[in-house]
Parts: C-alpha cells; structure tokens; sequence
C-alpha cells in the first residue's frame, strides 16, 4: 500500500462518518485520534500500510500514550476510533482482519462515591418538621442514612414483612437479586418511623401496603424521593447536589470511620462480595490522609 492509499482510506473513513451525520466534534475526535496513531506509526517506523497493522502495534500505541499520561477514557475512546476505522476497512475488503478484534480497553478508575460529613448530615436530617410529608420524608431519610439502604429497597418497603422486626432494631429489605436482608435501624430512624407511622393511615388508601406514599395514597416513588430530598437539601441550605445514594454513601463511610470493620459495613449494604464494599477503604485513606495533611506537625508544609 502507498503512502497515497493509506491517506485515501482515511480520507473514505472521515467521508463515510459524515453521511451518517456525526457532529462536527465527533468527527474531529476521530480525525485526531487516526492522526495520532500516524504519528505513533510514523515514529516508530512502522510501516504505513493498514493491512499489515498488528495487535501488538496496537497494544504499543496504548502503551505508550498511557506513559503519556492519557487517561482510560481517552485511550478507550482512541482504541474505539480504530475499532471502527478498521471495522470500515474490512467491511470494504481492504484489511483481511480487523486487528482490534479481542483486544479490550483500559479499565477505567471507579469514582469513588461523594458523601457528607457528619456535620452536613446533621444539618440535613435535623430540620424542622411542619407537614405531614416532612414527617415522612424524614422517616426515609433517617431510613437511608441510619440503615445504609438503597433508594429503590426504601421505596419497596412494605409495613410487612418489612417492619415486623421494627421494635428490635430491624427491616426487612427485599435488595438485589431479590435477596432479603435484615438492616439495621438506629434510635432517631425508629422516632421517625414511628412519628410517619401515627400519620400514615390518615394518607393511605386501605389496600395499600406500601410503607410510604404519596398524597394520592399510593406508593412512593424513587422519583419522588429523590425530589424531596432536593427540596430538604435547598431547606438544609447545603451547598452541594444531593442524592438518596449519598446518604447511602455517608453511612457506610461514617460507620467504617468510627469502626474500620469492613465485613459489618458489607453486610450493612448488602453487598455480595467484599470488593464492592473495599471502595470504601479508599475514601477512608483519603479521610485519613486529609486529616494528616492538615494536623501532623511534620507534614504541613512551608507557607
């Protein structure tokens, strides 16, 4: 292949993407990222012929990129333009093989999940109650925080089998997987059930077995728990997006603080294996390197 036809194939790939109607900004991540393996090539003395590029070559520009400092999302996104740009080839029968073929990219770092401070969860669950949807709404957010529940299990809590171990401490939480677990319910969490519980039959209609509705009697959904918890979070005045899946968050982080027993917080949320759990240890570290940084007479540095 001359230089010519490996710069046509290039120049037929960027011509199919714009009768497909890609965005000006798509087509300009896909013409850099295939410029930039031309470089790599170019660099490396490889040769400029597409159908003798090999996974190994491949592998090599990843490599080396991430030397670079790229991160996983952009190398995901460059191995996808040469996925596709190959795909295109092969589907004209210029390449005999797509050599991206197995060939997997980068793991991306999972974001470790936000939370809040005890101060802020504070703030955010000791606001005053004035109507009957504040006192349910506080009833599932001391729920979520003090049981550590997903949104969707809060919502699907039913007055039973969910709350038949309420006077111990317990509900019964249907969670993934339809696997029934037993979570903890702390003193404040308790109050508030009981406080939405004198209330609750004054709202519901009498079929309803759902533990919290909603003004037409009827379940509550995750929607609109995620709306109310906007609305508390702007009374609370926090400066910061709030989520059901926060509170989730703080628990199990304030509980691992307090503890560092790992096992109790996997059980906690409901977690099948450890490792999903583990994400948490690293939120510590930083917690921990954090308070270090800030009090460690021999690591504050010079101002």
């Amino acid at each position: 292949m001359t230089e010519n036809a490996f710069e046509n194939a290039l120049i037929r790939f960027m011509q199919h993407l714009q009768q497909q109607n890609r965005s000006p900004h798509t087509l300009k991540n896909y013409q850099a990222d295939l410029q930039q393996f031309i470089a790599f090539l170019q660099a490396e003395d490889f040769t400029l012929d597409w159908t003798k590029i090999t996974p190994e070559q491949i592998q090599h520009f990843i490599r080396q990129r991430a030397k670079q400092g790229i991160k996983a999302r952009s190398l995901a996104r460059q191995l996808s333009t040469l996925r596709r740009f190959f795909g295109f080839l092969l589907g004209q029968g210029k390449v005999p093989l797509n050599p991206l073929q197995g060939l997997s990219a980068p793991k991306q770092p999972k974001p470790l999940p936000k939370s809040l401070d005890v101060d802020r969860t504070a703030q955010l669950l000791d606001q005053p109650l004035t109507t009957w949807q504040s006192v349910r709404d506080q009833a599932i957010f001391e729920l979520l925080y003090s049981a550590g529940l997903r949104v969707s299990e809060c919502a699907q809590l039913d007055l039973s089998p969910g709350l038949d171990g309420l006077d111990d401490g317990w509900v019964r939480v249907l969670g993934k997987g339809a696997k029934q677990r037993l979570a903890p319910v702390g003193t404040k969490a308790q109050e508030a059930l009981m406080a939405w519980l004198s209330l609750r039959a004054q709202f519901a209609e009498p079929q309803e077995t759902a533990l919290f509705v909603n003004r037409f009697g009827r379940r509550l959904s995750v929607r609109s728990i995620q709306l109310r918890l906007d609305l508390r979070a702007t009374q609370a005045d926090l400066p910061t997006k709030m989520s059901p899946h926060r509170l989730r968050h703080a628990c199990a982080t304030h509980l691992l603080e307090s503890s560092g027993d790992l096992r109790a917080v996997q059980e906690l949320l409901g977690h099948e294996n450890l490792s999903t759990t583990q994400i948490y240890t690293k939120l510590d570290l930083q917690h921990l390197a954090k308070v270090y940084d800030q009090t460690h007479p021999r690591a504050k540095k010079p101002r």
